[in-house]
């Protein structure tokens, strides 16, 4: 598989606006390691034409959406590292090419207390990217997110802080409801766990359908929906959570039709859900 129409990645860039690299092309990004001056031109398209795109078609990674490491554009981003620097235990759920690992390593988070959950294929790809296989230590595991007796099952109640982008928006309603029930079982039990991320929203609630392919269905969350699942997600498993959700400005929708890509699945009204979920 591979794309009708190759990106525009001048609008990629402006993907990265309001971040500390908005103003750097996206082969020269500083942020991880000073050994590495640039990404390669062969590992860009590695990712962009090659690899990634045939792994999982989504069109977060046509866009580059991966470069704007989500984590740290997190009104939490602040409090995370520093309890990860601490020793609390971090999950990153769903970790692309693994970009937000990263940049929490750069920014001196402790590498033995991070794990990175799901996607193997994923994280070659990030291997190659970033040219760190030898020097990356964090844990990986992949898995089937739904298996109860999955490899996730070692770390069930052990995680302080979960993350996830780009994660939740893939499964329907009543999948999403599921998803966080399974992240409340992963994290420990006390006040203060936290799990924080994004995903496509939209000003309407709701099933939207594809325009051009009526098979393309995905249930999206406004702010206030998001906020009453995790009452749901509180009373199915006797927990007690504040969450917090916004949408943010970008328009999601213009980005992806001017960047030439299938936009079944980001209709009008897309932006950004940012949330963050905390134990009470």
């Amino acid at each position: 598989m591979s794309l009708n129409k190759t990106p525009d990645l001048s609008v990629a860039v402006k993907l990265l606006k309001g971040s500390p690299w908005e103003n750097l092309p996206l082969d020269k990004l500083p942020w991880y390691s000073p050994e590495i001056e640039e990404i390669t031109l062969q590992a860009q398209e590695l990712f962009e034409k090659d690899k990634a795109y045939v792994v999982f078609p989504y069109p977060c990674l046509a866009r580059w959406a991966f470069s704007e490491l989500s984590v740290s554009l997190s009104r939490q981003y602040p409090e995370v590292l520093e309890r990860v620097k601490n020793g609390d235990k971090y999950l990153d759920l769903g970790c692309c090419v693994g970009q937000d690992i990263r940049k929490l390593v750069f920014d001196g988070a402790f590498r033995k207390h991070i794990r990175l959950g799901l996607g193997g294929e994923f994280m070659n790809i990030g291997y190659d990217l970033f040219l760190d296989k030898s020097t990356l230590k964090t844990a990986f595991i992949a898995a089937d997110f739904f298996d109860e007796n999955s490899d996730l099952k070692q770390i069930s109640g052990d995680i302080d802080i979960i993350h996830a982008a780009s994660f939740l928006h893939l499964f329907d309603e009543e999948g999403q409801l599921k998803a966080c029930e399974s992240i409340v079982k992963l994290l420990k039990s006390k006040p203060g766990s936290l799990f924080i991320g994004r995903q496509n929203g939209n000003f309407e609630s709701g099933v939207h359908v594809g325009a051009t392919d009526s098979s393309k269905k995905r249930y999206r969350h406004n702010a206030e929906s998001f906020e009453h699942m995790w009452k749901r997600v509180g009373e199915k498993t006797g927990t007690n959570w504040k969450a917090e959700a916004r949408l943010e400005d970008q328009d999601l929708h213009t980005i992806t039709e001017k960047m030439g890509l299938e936009s079944a699945t980001i209709p009008p009204g897309s932006r950004w859900l940012s949330f963050a979920v905390r134990r009470e």
